[in-house]
């Protein structure tokens, strides 16, 4: 009896053994499909994170960047049938490459957002391996930059605000390259006309003031969702004024975005809202609660 009990704890033994490096084996490709298209991506100077479309094609084991091309393009296609702006998604950029020699070249690539890689992978060979995979990647991590307002609802008091810092930060990188487009060559002056026309006057460091914030602290980092909401709405009007209008000059610009705060806050009044100035100010930045 007790030798049999000795061979079963071995084959039990034996068992877990194969179980673990089966494990092992599974944590080895889990943590391959998530670094493959993680190790190249990029953060911009606004904490935007973007691929290069010359990188992803090595990935999707494209040996030519112009075989590449074709699925690019259709993506394009796709991107703006679906009622997004292309430009937005696919960036034409000009980057150096080495050459030999120490010789380096300057060639056309793209700076693609997630949604744009995305778009890519399901318009390239699925028959890749890589492609396939990429295809569930990008698919999965898109979905989750999304929220159905049922999603929403159910969030956080935080988890709404950092939902929201999110498409703050994102649509003042749109709207910053609108303005430099539009001719503002002062960016500080141009975002204090939008607060002084949304907080009845106050300007950046007024508000940071009464926030009573610390140094270098950033003010959206310290707004509410519905404050954040506000501000949303004011710089996703404002960007499509300044396109719509064609504006070519800082000082229209400018004005353009004081009146667009001006309506905000006349809108907030009209619905009973309550005044941007006077919503509180959470208790914890964003970046003091770890999130980033």
């Amino acid at each position: 009896m007790g030798v049999l009990c000795l061979k079963l704890k071995i084959i039990n033994y034996k068992l877990r053994l194969v179980v673990h490096r089966k494990e092992d084996k599974m944590n080895i490709i889990k943590e391959y499909t998530e670094k493959v298209f993680e190790d190249i991506k990029h953060i911009d100077e606004e904490n935007n994170e973007y691929w290069l479309a010359r990188e992803l094609g090595k990935i999707l084991e494209y040996g030519e960047y112009r075989k590449f091309l074709p699925s690019i393009k259709k993506a394009m296609i796709s991107c703006e049938k679906s009622g997004q702006n292309v430009d937005n998604h696919f960036a034409q950029m000009d980057v150096m490459v080495n050459i030999g020699s120490n010789a380096k070249r300057k060639l056309k690539d793209y700076k693609l957002t997630r949604y744009a890689c995305y778009l890519i992978v399901q318009n390239s060979d699925s028959s890749k391996p890589v492609v396939a995979l990429g295809q569930t990647y990008f698919a999965i991590q898109t979905r989750k930059q999304e929220l159905s307002e049922l999603e929403y609802n159910n969030l956080t008091e935080d988890e709404k605000r950092l939902y929201r810092r999110n498409q703050a930060r994102k649509g003042n990188y749109n709207l910053n390259k609108t303005a430099v487009n539009s001719g503002v060559k002062d960016l500080a002056r141009f975002h204090n006309a939008g607060y002084k026309g949304l907080y009845n006057g106050e300007t950046a460091d007024d508000i940071f003031k009464r926030k009573k914030l610390r140094y270098r602290e950033d003010i959206l980092d310290n707004m509410g969702s519905e404050e954040l909401a506000d501000n949303i709405f004011r710089i996703a009007q404002t960007d499509a004024k300044l396109k719509r209008d064609k504006v070519d000059n800082e000082y229209t610009a400018n004005s353009i975005h004081y009146e667009v705060g001006k309506e905000v806050r006349n809108s907030i009044k009209r619905l009973g809202g309550t005044m941007p100035e006077d919503l509180p100010t959470p208790n914890n930045s964003l970046k003091e609660l770890g999130i980033k």
